[in-house]
Protein backbone atom coordinates (compact mmCIF):
# COMPACT_ATOMS: atom_id res chain seq x y z
CA UNK A 1 0.00 0.00 0.00
CA UNK A 2 2.93 2.35 0.67
CA UNK A 3 4.47 1.85 -2.78
CA UNK A 4 3.87 4.73 -5.20
CA UNK A 5 0.89 4.14 -7.48
CA UNK A 6 0.85 5.21 -11.10
CA UNK A 7 -2.26 6.72 -12.67
CA UNK A 8 -2.85 6.95 -16.39
CA UNK A 9 -4.34 10.39 -17.13
CA UNK A 10 -6.17 10.54 -20.47
CA UNK A 11 -7.56 13.58 -22.27
CA UNK A 12 -7.36 16.02 -25.15
CA UNK A 13 -4.30 18.02 -24.12
CA UNK A 14 -4.83 20.55 -26.90
CA UNK A 15 -8.13 21.92 -25.53
CA UNK A 16 -7.92 20.85 -21.85
CA UNK A 17 -4.21 21.25 -21.26
CA UNK A 18 -4.45 23.34 -18.07
CA UNK A 19 -7.12 21.12 -16.51
CA UNK A 20 -5.28 17.88 -17.26
CA UNK A 21 -1.97 19.21 -15.99
CA UNK A 22 -3.73 20.41 -12.84
CA UNK A 23 -4.98 16.86 -12.20
CA UNK A 24 -1.53 15.42 -12.87
CA UNK A 25 -0.01 17.88 -10.40
CA UNK A 26 -2.62 16.96 -7.76
CA UNK A 27 -1.76 13.28 -8.11
CA UNK A 28 1.98 13.94 -7.86
CA UNK A 29 1.54 16.22 -4.84
CA UNK A 30 -0.16 13.33 -3.06
CA UNK A 31 2.76 11.00 -3.74
CA UNK A 32 1.46 9.33 -6.88
CA UNK A 33 3.03 8.95 -10.29
CA UNK A 34 1.46 9.84 -13.63
CA UNK A 35 1.58 8.59 -17.21
CA UNK A 36 -0.10 11.18 -19.42
CA UNK A 37 -1.83 10.21 -22.67
CA UNK A 38 -2.84 12.81 -25.25
CA UNK A 39 -5.86 11.86 -27.39
CA UNK A 40 -6.09 15.16 -29.24
CA UNK A 41 -6.44 15.23 -33.02
CA UNK A 42 -5.95 18.80 -34.26
CA UNK A 43 -3.86 20.66 -31.69
CA UNK A 44 -0.82 20.05 -29.52
CA UNK A 45 -0.21 20.19 -25.75
CA UNK A 46 1.80 22.93 -24.09
CA UNK A 47 4.42 20.35 -23.17
CA UNK A 48 5.07 16.79 -24.39
CA UNK A 49 2.95 14.03 -22.83
CA UNK A 50 4.27 10.58 -21.97
CA UNK A 51 2.16 9.07 -24.75
CA UNK A 52 1.64 11.32 -27.74
CA UNK A 53 -1.42 11.53 -29.98
CA UNK A 54 0.70 10.00 -32.76
CA UNK A 55 1.37 6.92 -30.62
CA UNK A 56 -2.34 6.66 -29.83
CA UNK A 57 -3.32 6.74 -33.50
CA UNK A 58 -0.57 4.24 -34.34
CA UNK A 59 -2.00 1.82 -31.76
CA UNK A 60 -5.17 1.82 -33.89
CA UNK A 61 -3.08 1.21 -37.04
CA UNK A 62 -3.82 4.75 -38.20
CA UNK A 63 -2.11 8.12 -38.31
CA UNK A 64 -3.19 11.52 -37.07
CA UNK A 65 -3.21 12.66 -40.70
CA UNK A 66 -5.74 9.93 -41.51
CA UNK A 67 -7.91 11.00 -38.58
CA UNK A 68 -7.82 14.62 -39.75
CA UNK A 69 -8.36 13.75 -43.40
CA UNK A 70 -11.47 11.76 -42.56
CA UNK A 71 -13.21 15.13 -42.17
CA UNK A 72 -15.50 13.69 -39.51
CA UNK A 73 -14.92 14.39 -35.82
CA UNK A 74 -16.82 11.26 -34.73
CA UNK A 75 -14.72 9.01 -36.98
CA UNK A 76 -11.51 10.73 -35.90
CA UNK A 77 -12.27 10.25 -32.19
CA UNK A 78 -13.19 6.61 -32.73
CA UNK A 79 -9.71 6.11 -34.16
CA UNK A 80 -8.27 7.69 -31.03
CA UNK A 81 -10.60 5.63 -28.81
CA UNK A 82 -9.42 2.40 -30.44
CA UNK A 83 -5.80 3.35 -29.95
CA UNK A 84 -6.25 4.68 -26.41
CA UNK A 85 -8.11 1.61 -25.20
CA UNK A 86 -5.51 -0.71 -26.73
CA UNK A 87 -2.69 1.21 -25.05
CA UNK A 88 -4.57 1.30 -21.73
CA UNK A 89 -4.88 -2.49 -21.76
CA UNK A 90 -1.20 -2.91 -22.65
CA UNK A 91 -0.01 -0.50 -19.96
CA UNK A 92 -1.89 -2.49 -17.34
CA UNK A 93 -0.75 -5.86 -18.70
CA UNK A 94 2.84 -4.61 -18.56
CA UNK A 95 2.40 -3.57 -14.92
CA UNK A 96 2.95 0.11 -15.61
CA UNK A 97 -0.33 1.56 -14.28
CA UNK A 98 -2.48 1.01 -11.21
CA UNK A 99 -5.52 2.99 -12.32
CA UNK A 100 -6.84 5.45 -14.88
CA UNK A 101 -8.44 8.87 -14.86
CA UNK A 102 -9.97 10.29 -18.03
CA UNK A 103 -11.53 13.71 -18.51
CA UNK A 104 -13.76 15.21 -21.13
CA UNK A 105 -17.05 16.41 -22.49
CA UNK A 106 -19.17 14.13 -24.64
CA UNK A 107 -16.23 13.36 -26.97
CA UNK A 108 -13.80 12.65 -24.18
CA UNK A 109 -16.37 10.62 -22.25
CA UNK A 110 -17.11 8.46 -25.28
CA UNK A 111 -13.41 7.62 -25.53
CA UNK A 112 -13.01 7.23 -21.76
CA UNK A 113 -15.72 4.57 -21.60
CA UNK A 114 -13.75 2.41 -24.04
CA UNK A 115 -10.55 2.84 -22.01
CA UNK A 116 -12.35 1.86 -18.80
CA UNK A 117 -13.69 -1.29 -20.45
CA UNK A 118 -10.11 -2.25 -21.37
CA UNK A 119 -9.23 -2.72 -17.69
CA UNK A 120 -10.31 -5.67 -15.51
CA UNK A 121 -12.49 -5.36 -12.43
CA UNK A 122 -10.64 -4.10 -9.37
CA UNK A 123 -8.52 -1.60 -11.31
CA UNK A 124 -9.70 1.96 -10.48
CA UNK A 125 -11.39 3.66 -13.44
CA UNK A 126 -12.37 7.27 -12.83
CA UNK A 127 -14.11 9.43 -15.45
CA UNK A 128 -14.52 13.18 -14.93
CA UNK A 129 -17.26 14.14 -17.35
CA UNK A 130 -19.57 17.01 -18.20
CA UNK A 131 -22.24 14.36 -18.97
CA UNK A 132 -21.73 12.05 -15.96
CA UNK A 133 -24.97 10.24 -14.99
CA UNK A 134 -26.69 11.46 -18.15
CA UNK A 135 -29.33 9.29 -19.79
CA UNK A 136 -27.41 9.55 -23.08
CA UNK A 137 -24.83 7.10 -21.69
CA UNK A 138 -26.25 3.60 -22.37
CA UNK A 139 -25.75 1.05 -19.59
CA UNK A 140 -23.90 -1.38 -21.86
CA UNK A 141 -21.07 1.16 -22.31
CA UNK A 142 -20.32 1.14 -18.59
CA UNK A 143 -17.83 -1.30 -17.14
CA UNK A 144 -18.76 -3.01 -13.89
CA UNK A 145 -16.81 -0.86 -11.42
CA UNK A 146 -16.47 2.45 -13.25
CA UNK A 147 -16.61 5.63 -11.17
CA UNK A 148 -17.84 8.94 -12.55
CA UNK A 149 -18.06 12.48 -11.24
CA UNK A 150 -19.87 15.39 -12.88
CA UNK A 151 -17.40 17.98 -14.11
CA UNK A 152 -19.41 21.02 -13.06
CA UNK A 153 -18.23 24.23 -14.70
CA UNK A 154 -15.55 22.31 -16.56
CA UNK A 155 -16.32 22.80 -20.21
CA UNK A 156 -13.55 25.33 -20.80
CA UNK A 157 -10.79 26.62 -18.55
CA UNK A 158 -9.78 26.27 -14.92
CA UNK A 159 -11.96 27.88 -12.26
CA UNK A 160 -12.69 27.37 -8.58
CA UNK A 161 -15.69 25.12 -9.21
CA UNK A 162 -14.01 22.74 -11.63
CA UNK A 163 -10.79 22.68 -9.58
CA UNK A 164 -12.82 21.44 -6.62
CA UNK A 165 -14.04 18.55 -8.79
CA UNK A 166 -10.66 17.79 -10.34
CA UNK A 167 -8.84 17.73 -7.00
CA UNK A 168 -11.43 15.29 -5.64
CA UNK A 169 -11.01 13.08 -8.69
CA UNK A 170 -7.23 13.05 -8.32
CA UNK A 171 -7.49 12.04 -4.67
CA UNK A 172 -10.20 9.48 -5.35
CA UNK A 173 -8.38 7.58 -8.08
CA UNK A 174 -5.04 7.61 -6.25
CA UNK A 175 -6.66 6.54 -2.99
CA UNK A 176 -8.51 3.78 -4.80
CA UNK A 177 -5.30 2.57 -6.41
CA UNK A 178 -3.62 2.45 -3.03
CA UNK A 179 -6.41 0.55 -1.28
CA UNK A 180 -7.84 -1.62 -4.07
CA UNK A 181 -8.32 -5.26 -3.16
CA UNK A 182 -8.05 -7.19 -6.40
CA UNK A 183 -10.10 -10.39 -6.87
CA UNK A 184 -8.30 -13.69 -6.36
CA UNK A 185 -7.48 -14.83 -9.90
CA UNK A 186 -7.49 -18.51 -8.91
CA UNK A 187 -10.75 -18.76 -6.95
CA UNK A 188 -13.84 -19.82 -8.95
CA UNK A 189 -16.62 -17.25 -8.89
CA UNK A 190 -20.36 -17.72 -9.27
CA UNK A 191 -22.35 -14.77 -10.56
CA UNK A 192 -25.94 -14.70 -9.31
CA UNK A 193 -28.81 -12.46 -10.39
CA UNK A 194 -31.34 -11.53 -7.73
CA UNK A 195 -33.37 -8.81 -6.07
CA UNK A 196 -33.39 -7.82 -2.40
CA UNK A 197 -33.98 -10.48 0.24
CA UNK A 198 -37.39 -9.02 1.07
CA UNK A 199 -38.54 -10.35 -2.31
CA UNK A 200 -36.19 -13.24 -3.16
CA UNK A 201 -34.63 -15.50 -0.54
CA UNK A 202 -32.64 -17.97 -2.59
CA UNK A 203 -29.46 -15.91 -2.36
CA UNK A 204 -29.66 -16.24 1.43
CA UNK A 205 -30.12 -20.01 1.12
CA UNK A 206 -27.42 -20.48 -1.53
CA UNK A 207 -24.56 -18.23 -0.52
CA UNK A 208 -23.05 -20.16 2.39
CA UNK A 209 -23.39 -23.61 0.76
CA UNK A 210 -21.65 -22.25 -2.34
CA UNK A 211 -18.85 -20.75 -0.26
CA UNK A 212 -18.46 -24.10 1.50
CA UNK A 213 -17.99 -25.67 -1.92
CA UNK A 214 -15.07 -23.33 -2.62
CA UNK A 215 -16.73 -20.54 -4.61
CA UNK A 216 -16.71 -16.80 -4.26
CA UNK A 217 -20.30 -15.62 -4.72
CA UNK A 218 -21.15 -12.29 -6.38
CA UNK A 219 -24.85 -11.32 -6.30
CA UNK A 220 -26.07 -8.72 -8.82
CA UNK A 221 -29.20 -6.55 -8.52
CA UNK A 222 -31.54 -7.12 -11.47
CA UNK A 223 -32.47 -3.50 -12.07
CA UNK A 224 -30.61 -2.86 -15.32
CA UNK A 225 -27.20 -1.77 -14.11
CA UNK A 226 -26.71 -5.06 -12.23
CA UNK A 227 -27.46 -7.09 -15.33
CA UNK A 228 -25.12 -4.94 -17.36
CA UNK A 229 -22.30 -5.63 -14.90
CA UNK A 230 -23.03 -9.37 -14.81
CA UNK A 231 -23.08 -9.51 -18.60
CA UNK A 232 -19.81 -7.62 -18.96
CA UNK A 233 -17.96 -9.81 -16.46
CA UNK A 234 -19.37 -12.93 -18.10
CA UNK A 235 -17.98 -11.71 -21.43
CA UNK A 236 -14.57 -11.49 -19.75
CA UNK A 237 -14.80 -15.16 -18.72
CA UNK A 238 -14.89 -14.19 -15.08
CA UNK A 239 -17.43 -16.75 -13.81
CA UNK A 240 -17.25 -20.50 -13.37
CA UNK A 241 -21.04 -20.57 -13.49
CA UNK A 242 -23.86 -18.04 -13.80
CA UNK A 243 -27.12 -18.33 -11.84
CA UNK A 244 -29.66 -16.43 -13.94
CA UNK A 245 -32.40 -16.87 -11.37
CA UNK A 246 -34.25 -13.57 -11.96
CA UNK A 247 -35.46 -12.58 -15.43
CA UNK A 248 -37.15 -9.20 -14.86
CA UNK A 249 -34.60 -7.33 -16.96
CA UNK A 250 -35.71 -9.30 -20.02
CA UNK A 251 -39.36 -8.47 -19.33
CA UNK A 252 -38.41 -4.84 -18.85
CA UNK A 253 -36.59 -4.83 -22.18
CA UNK A 254 -39.57 -6.39 -23.95
CA UNK A 255 -41.99 -3.79 -22.57
CA UNK A 256 -39.77 -0.75 -23.12
CA UNK A 257 -38.92 -0.10 -19.48
CA UNK A 258 -35.80 1.96 -18.79
CA UNK A 259 -34.80 -0.62 -16.16
CA UNK A 260 -33.18 -2.97 -18.66
CA UNK A 261 -29.61 -4.09 -19.26
CA UNK A 262 -29.49 -3.78 -23.03
CA UNK A 263 -30.43 -5.89 -26.02
CA UNK A 264 -27.75 -8.55 -25.46
CA UNK A 265 -28.74 -9.37 -21.89
CA UNK A 266 -28.53 -13.07 -21.01
CA UNK A 267 -26.41 -13.96 -24.03
CA UNK A 268 -22.80 -13.54 -22.84
CA UNK A 269 -22.72 -16.92 -21.11
CA UNK A 270 -23.74 -18.64 -24.33
CA UNK A 271 -21.00 -16.84 -26.26
CA UNK A 272 -18.32 -17.78 -23.74
CA UNK A 273 -19.51 -21.31 -22.95
CA UNK A 274 -20.17 -20.42 -19.30
CA UNK A 275 -22.56 -22.91 -17.62
CA UNK A 276 -25.95 -21.41 -16.71
CA UNK A 277 -28.62 -22.36 -14.22
CA UNK A 278 -31.73 -20.25 -14.81
CA UNK A 279 -35.10 -19.74 -13.15
CA UNK A 280 -38.11 -17.39 -13.57
CA UNK A 281 -37.57 -15.13 -10.56
CA UNK A 282 -39.72 -12.00 -10.98
CA UNK A 283 -40.88 -13.32 -14.34
CA UNK A 284 -44.36 -11.96 -13.75
CA UNK A 285 -43.80 -8.22 -13.29
CA UNK A 286 -42.39 -5.24 -15.16
CA UNK A 287 -40.44 -2.50 -13.40
CA UNK A 288 -40.52 1.23 -14.03
CA UNK A 289 -39.61 4.43 -12.23
CA UNK A 290 -41.94 5.20 -9.33
CA UNK A 291 -41.58 8.93 -10.02
CA UNK A 292 -42.86 8.53 -13.59
CA UNK A 293 -46.50 7.98 -14.60
CA UNK A 294 -47.64 4.37 -14.72
CA UNK A 295 -47.37 3.30 -18.38
CA UNK A 296 -50.83 3.30 -19.92
CA UNK A 297 -50.85 -0.41 -20.72
CA UNK A 298 -50.25 -1.24 -17.03
CA UNK A 299 -52.83 1.08 -15.50
CA UNK A 300 -55.28 -0.79 -13.28
CA UNK A 301 -53.02 -3.82 -12.86
CA UNK A 302 -51.66 -5.05 -9.51
CA UNK A 303 -48.98 -2.55 -8.52
CA UNK A 304 -46.20 -2.46 -5.94
CA UNK A 305 -44.13 0.65 -5.14
CA UNK A 306 -40.90 -0.78 -3.77
CA UNK A 307 -39.56 2.68 -2.92
CA UNK A 308 -39.50 6.16 -4.46
CA UNK A 309 -37.31 4.92 -7.31
CA UNK A 310 -38.70 1.56 -8.47
CA UNK A 311 -42.26 0.29 -8.86
CA UNK A 312 -43.62 -2.89 -10.44
CA UNK A 313 -46.83 -3.90 -12.18
CA UNK A 314 -48.03 -7.41 -13.01
CA UNK A 315 -47.77 -9.01 -16.41
CA UNK A 316 -50.76 -10.83 -17.82
CA UNK A 317 -50.70 -14.58 -18.37
CA UNK A 318 -50.07 -14.14 -22.10
CA UNK A 319 -47.25 -11.67 -21.45
CA UNK A 320 -45.64 -14.13 -19.05
CA UNK A 321 -45.76 -16.82 -21.74
CA UNK A 322 -44.10 -14.43 -24.19
CA UNK A 323 -41.39 -13.69 -21.64
CA UNK A 324 -40.81 -17.41 -21.09
CA UNK A 325 -40.20 -17.96 -24.80
CA UNK A 326 -37.90 -14.94 -25.02
CA UNK A 327 -35.83 -16.14 -22.07
CA UNK A 328 -35.59 -19.58 -23.69
CA UNK A 329 -34.53 -18.05 -27.00
CA UNK A 330 -31.68 -16.20 -25.33
CA UNK A 331 -30.56 -19.20 -23.30
CA UNK A 332 -30.52 -21.35 -26.45
CA UNK A 333 -28.57 -18.81 -28.52
CA UNK A 334 -25.13 -19.99 -27.41
CA UNK A 335 -23.06 -23.06 -26.72
CA UNK A 336 -23.10 -23.19 -22.92
CA UNK A 337 -24.80 -25.96 -20.93
CA UNK A 338 -28.09 -24.63 -19.52
CA UNK A 339 -30.46 -26.03 -16.91
CA UNK A 340 -33.71 -24.37 -15.91
CA UNK A 341 -35.30 -24.83 -12.47
CA UNK A 342 -39.04 -24.11 -12.54
CA UNK A 343 -40.81 -23.53 -9.20
CA UNK A 344 -44.55 -23.97 -9.75
CA UNK A 345 -45.91 -22.10 -6.73
CA UNK A 346 -44.54 -18.59 -7.22
CA UNK A 347 -41.53 -16.53 -8.18
CA UNK A 348 -41.17 -13.80 -5.51
CA UNK A 349 -42.58 -12.76 -2.14
CA UNK A 350 -45.23 -10.44 -3.57
CA UNK A 351 -47.07 -13.19 -5.49
CA UNK A 352 -47.99 -15.24 -2.43
CA UNK A 353 -51.56 -15.43 -1.14
CA UNK A 354 -52.72 -12.12 0.34
CA UNK A 355 -50.05 -10.10 -1.48
CA UNK A 356 -50.83 -7.61 -4.30
CA UNK A 357 -49.38 -9.72 -7.15
CA UNK A 358 -51.12 -12.98 -6.20
CA UNK A 359 -52.73 -14.31 -9.40
CA UNK A 360 -53.06 -18.12 -9.58
CA UNK A 361 -54.36 -18.17 -13.16
CA UNK A 362 -51.56 -16.01 -14.53
CA UNK A 363 -49.03 -18.06 -12.53
CA UNK A 364 -50.36 -21.25 -14.12
CA UNK A 365 -50.03 -19.65 -17.56
CA UNK A 366 -46.45 -18.68 -16.79
CA UNK A 367 -45.55 -22.19 -15.61
CA UNK A 368 -47.09 -23.67 -18.78
CA UNK A 369 -45.12 -21.14 -20.82
CA UNK A 370 -41.80 -22.23 -19.34
CA UNK A 371 -42.69 -25.91 -19.68
CA UNK A 372 -43.31 -25.36 -23.37
CA UNK A 373 -40.26 -23.16 -23.95
CA UNK A 374 -37.52 -24.94 -22.01
CA UNK A 375 -36.80 -27.71 -24.46
CA UNK A 376 -33.57 -29.21 -25.81
CA UNK A 377 -30.78 -28.30 -25.40
CA UNK A 378 -32.05 -26.85 -22.09
CA UNK A 379 -32.65 -29.37 -19.34
CA UNK A 380 -35.77 -28.58 -17.30
CA UNK A 381 -36.17 -29.42 -13.59
CA UNK A 382 -39.63 -28.76 -12.17
CA UNK A 383 -40.02 -28.34 -8.39
CA UNK A 384 -43.39 -28.20 -6.63
CA UNK A 385 -42.54 -25.26 -4.39
CA UNK A 386 -42.19 -21.47 -4.24
CA UNK A 387 -38.91 -19.93 -5.39
CA UNK A 388 -38.27 -18.74 -1.83
CA UNK A 389 -38.57 -22.26 -0.37
CA UNK A 390 -35.47 -24.23 0.61
CA UNK A 391 -36.48 -26.92 -1.87
CA UNK A 392 -35.81 -24.56 -4.78
CA UNK A 393 -32.28 -23.77 -3.60
CA UNK A 394 -31.62 -27.46 -2.95
CA UNK A 395 -32.53 -28.19 -6.57
CA UNK A 396 -30.02 -25.55 -7.73
CA UNK A 397 -27.31 -26.98 -5.49
CA UNK A 398 -27.96 -30.49 -6.79
CA UNK A 399 -27.21 -29.31 -10.33
CA UNK A 400 -24.06 -27.52 -9.17
CA UNK A 401 -22.83 -30.64 -7.38
CA UNK A 402 -23.45 -32.72 -10.49
CA UNK A 403 -21.63 -30.18 -12.65
CA UNK A 404 -18.67 -30.10 -10.25
CA UNK A 405 -18.48 -33.89 -10.34
CA UNK A 406 -18.61 -34.17 -14.14
CA UNK A 407 -16.29 -31.22 -14.77
CA UNK A 408 -18.88 -28.88 -16.31
CA UNK A 409 -17.93 -26.36 -13.64
CA UNK A 410 -14.18 -25.81 -13.48
CA UNK A 411 -13.01 -25.29 -9.92
CA UNK A 412 -9.69 -23.71 -10.94
CA UNK A 413 -9.38 -20.54 -13.03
Amino acid sequence: MNEPRTILVIGTYDTKDAELNYVCDCIRQQGGKVISMDVSVLGDPSQPTDISKHEVAAAADKTIAEAIDSGDENHAMQIMADGASALTAKLYADGRIDGMLAMGGSMGTDLALDCARALPIGVPKYVVSTIAFSAIIPPDRLTADIQMILWAGGLYGLNDICMATLSQAAGAVLGAARSACRPDPDKPVIGMMSFGSSALRYMVHLREPLIERGFSVAVFHGTGMGGMALERLTEQGYFACVLELAVAEIGNLMTGSILNAGATRMTAAGRTGTPVIAAPGFGDMVDFATWAPVPARFEGRPYHAHNRLIASASLSGDERRELAHEVARRLKSGTSPVEFVLPTRGVHAWDTEGMPAHDPEALAAMVDGYRAAMTDPIRLTEVDCHINDIAFSEAVLAIIDRWIADGTIRMAR
